[in-house]
């Protein structure tokens, strides 16, 4: 399946317009890096060609498929010597940086388990590799100079995986970014500003802890100090969620999730974790378990790095999608509740991001872990409660969507 000529259009005009530079599009003489893979060629063209006609400029990495019979990636794993896999090319991703405006990714897996049965030790090295790179990423947002978005082209394989057929699949990404609206632009910018006012009143709320109750989790997370919640605002497309980075010496008690992760190209279902004092000290899944257990292991993967909650009146998405961008936005009968795993956002950070020094995110309980940021999601029925500095409590969340005042 393809999309037509006017549905590539109108999600490349959503990408270059309204994702990119954090929900305001590209202005002219803007550079964009494009990423993504040979199978979603139509759309990379569309998207290459809009930001062109929009005045910017390219730097593209247009990538052979990822298939397990003809990986480079697979066959760097199964053949290449630990430095190998273990190269990062300093100057070039430097550069990379430095030279552009947006990062723009096409998700896309034409295979989506070309990495099974290979050794999770492996895949870490390869990923640990590139944690220089994101912490230049990071320090260029942090100086709000670089912005970022994903979005999603369906496959055959990730159909398969999700469970649905490839034009049932496609039907989610259409519905989910509102491709078939008369301006999807226009409709993403007012549904933006519907979340932003739910935004405000989370910020306006002297929120010490949340308490997450339901039938699968009993957990509490403290906030902390110089917070506030953010939304999407372009950096993921689409992006219903409402997050922030909490405090993770906060987090304690135990909670399970029903939707399956994807990590290192392994899917790890039933994920349940106890929390004692902001650690996960007690961690199983019923597939792969070993793969979360190696993720868990990496260093500060054991906190919290966000908390998110999504309002299930914004969010198309129904159907389980096999892939995080759209899972963590996931509407349905109940929204969804998702925690990250790694590394915290550090624009959640009330003041300038860019005047605070390492050891004062610490100081902050910003949880540091470059390696890893893994969304885990639940889409079952929970009830989110406010402890307020004053100690009077408020709900704040009940049956999939906010209820705030």
């Amino acid at each position: 399946m393809k999309l037509n000529e006017t549905l590539l259009k109108k999600y490349a005009q959503v990408m270059v317009h309204y994702a990119l530079n954090n929900g305001k599009g590209i202005n002219k003489g803007d550079t964009v890096f494009l990423v993504g893979q040979e199978i979603a060629k139509d759309l990379f063209m569309a998207i290459a060609k809009e930001v062109y006609d929009a005045g910017g400029n390219l730097i593209t990495n247009y990538q052979p498929n990822n298939v397990r019979d003809n990986s480079l990636v697979r066959h760097l794993l199964q053949n290449g010597s630990d430095e190998q896999i273990g190269f990062f090319a300093k100057p070039y991703w430097q550069g990379i940086v430095e030279a552009t405006d947006h990062i723009l990714f096409i998700i896309s897996e034409p295979d989506i388990h070309y990495l099974e049965d290979l050794p999770a030790s492996k895949i870490s090295r390869m990923n640990s590799a590139r944690a220089p790179y994101m912490k230049m990423r990071e320090k260029k947002e942090q100086e709000g100079k670089l912005s970022w978005s994903l979005c999603l082209y369906g496959t055959q394989s990730m159909a398969d995986e999700a469970g649905l057929s490839l034009s049932d699949y496609w039907e989610q990404i259409i519905e989910a970014c509102y491709l078939r609206e008369d301006d999807p632009v226009t409709k993403w910018k007012r549904v933006q500003a519907e979340i932003e006012e739910i935004k405000d009143k989370l910020d306006a709320l002297p929120i010490d802890t949340l308490h997450i109750k339901g039938d699968d989790v009993d957990l509490h997370i403290k906030i902390g100090d110089h917070r506030k919640w953010l939304s999407g605002g372009g950096k993921n497309i689409p992006s219903f969620e409402i997050f922030t980075s909490p405090d993770w010496r906060g987090t304690n008690g135990n909670i399970r999730f029903n939707q399956p992760l994807y990590y290192s190209g392994k899917r790890i279902a039933g994920v349940s974790l106890r929390f004692e004092n902001g650690i996960v000290v007690e961690s199983s899944a019923t597939e792969n378990q070993d793969a979360l257990k190696e993720m868990i292991a990496q260093e500060n993967a054991d906190k919290v790095g966000e908390f998110s909650l999504t309002d299930k009146r914004h969010s198309r998405i129904t159907k389980f999608m096999a892939t995080t961008l759209f899972d963590e936005n996931m509407g349905g009968e109940f929204g969804n509740t998702h925690i990250a795993l790694g590394n915290a956002y550090k624009d959640t950070f009330t003041g300038d991001m860019a005047t605070v020094p390492d050891e004062q995110w610490a100081e902050m309980g910003y949880n540091s872990c470059p390696k890893v940021h893994t969304d885990i999601i639940s889409t079952t029925n929970r009830t989110v409660t406010a402890t307020l500095r004053d100690g009077s409590e408020k709900v704040i969340y009940k049956d999939g969507q906010f209820v705030l005042d």
